[in-house]
């Protein structure tokens, strides 16, 4: 069986999920479509890379991301970067004949993203975007329903995604709310989520109509390069600095095959842990879903007899997508971890068979194509076509 060397460039939070998923995928998958080893890891420095090859289990490490990239022995180069790096890490990758699978969003703006896929394009290699929500079992059966025409033609699309872990001022000044390294907040981080749920069950978006607001204009600078989710830095004498991406957006969609939707993100929303959600309406029913019961998919059939109408529960096991390569029994519990390793495998078999998978870079520009179109209709106040989105070079 085929070995492929995996290369881990960043050793932050995402990088255990994804080490945990590399590890995991043949002992879900089996027989595996490929062996995958924990090759390389590369971090800022090189005691936390010596530190995350111990924690996360792989052979070598290195301080210097391109000596990973430039490596022989490296098929894969796996990126969980801030934004603002994804794009010249993935083009040096594609230019050595890497395999790349990029964290979302693909990068801080269509521009950047397009010389990403002009790259993965140029070079022939495999390519893959981390929207790994969309591989949750219940998502991808919402799908197979509205393939099958179970709900008939889809009306609506309205997804939100709620966090809290922002609401409080106090909360450090991360990566995450600086444009020139995330490109966007709470578009980029949470809701390009959304969209891609969007894309993935109904369709292309072609037009939008956007609002976004910064609820918390400055924030604790926080010392250090970890990403400090979700704590608390209080105090007088703690200097502070400018906020200056969204916390929150709302906007409307009209997609190209004629549904209507909207969708709603937010980091600031009290009680809300990871309310990552769609509600789908079409001409012969419904679909609800909710990442925070995600082994559950709610649906309302229209043509069910009188007395027995109403929303059911359908609790995903064996029988729906995925189901083999998980646990034995509906509703035992898929975790994040879970979906990742879907997504790991799902990438790792399109390398061995020379297919296409999806998200993949393509996926990852149209997402940036509309997120460029939200912020422009939020700052003009008017509806902005998707394919009218000015593309400049960075």
């Amino acid at each position: 069986m085929k070995t492929l060397n995996v290369g881990l460039i960043g050793a932050g939070f995402m990088a255990k999920a994804h080490s945990l998923a590399i590890a995991g995928m043949p002992m879900y998958f089996w027989p595996a479509p490929a062996l995958t080893n924990r090759k390389m890891v590369a971090d800022l420095n090189e005691e936390s890379a010596k530190n995350a090859a111990l924690r996360l289990g792989y052979e070598q490490y290195t301080a210097n991301w391109k000596e990973l990239v430039e490596n022989p022995d490296i098929d894969i180069v796996d990126i969980v970067t801030p934004n603002d790096s994804h794009a010249e890490i993935a083009i040096a990758a594609a230019k050595a004949g890497k395999h790349i699978i990029s964290e979302k969003p693909l990068a801080r703006n269509a521009a950047e993203a397009k010389l990403m896929l002009d790259a993965v394009r140029e070079a022939g290699v495999k390519h893959m975007v981390a929207f790994n929500y969309r591989r949750t079992p219940a998502v991808a059966l919402a799908k197979k329903y509205i393939e099958e025409g179970a709900i008939g033609k889809v009306l609506n699309f309205r997804g939100t995604y709620l966090q809290d872990w922002s609401a409080d001022p106090n909360s450090p000044l991360s990566w995450r709310f600086k444009k020139d390294v995330a490109g966007s907040g709470a578009l980029g981080d949470i809701g390009t989520h959304v969209v891609d749920f969007a894309r993935y069950l109904v369709g292309e978006i072609s037009e939008v109509m956007a609002t976004t607001q910064t609820w918390v204009k400055e924030r604790p600078i926080q010392s250090g390069g970890v990403d400090k989710l979700g704590t608390v830095k209080s105090g007088a004498d703690v200097p502070k600095g400018e906020v200056d991406v969204d916390d929150e957006l709302s906007t409307l969609l009209r997609f190209e095959n004629g549904a209507v939707g909207s969708i709603e993100a937010t980091r600031n929303a009290w009680g809300r842990n990871n309310f990552l959600t769609f509600e789908i309406h079409g001409e012969k029913g419904s679909l609800y879903f909710n990442y925070e019961r995600r082994d559950e998919l709610q649906v309302y059939f229209a043509d069910d007899p009188a007395d027995r109408k109403g929303f059911r529960t359908v609790y995903t096991g064996p029988a729906h997508p995925y189901g083999d390569a998980l646990w034995p029994i509906p509703a035992l519990g898929i975790g994040y971890g879970d979906t990742k390793i879907i997504e790991i495998h799902d990438f790792v078999k399109s390398i061995v068979e020379d297919t296409e998978v999806s998200p993949n870079f393509e996926d990852g520009y149209q997402i940036a194509l509309i997120s460029d179109a939200i912020l422009q209709s939020a700052e003009q106040e008017k509806w902005v076509k998707v394919n009218e989105v000015l593309v400049q070079t960075p």
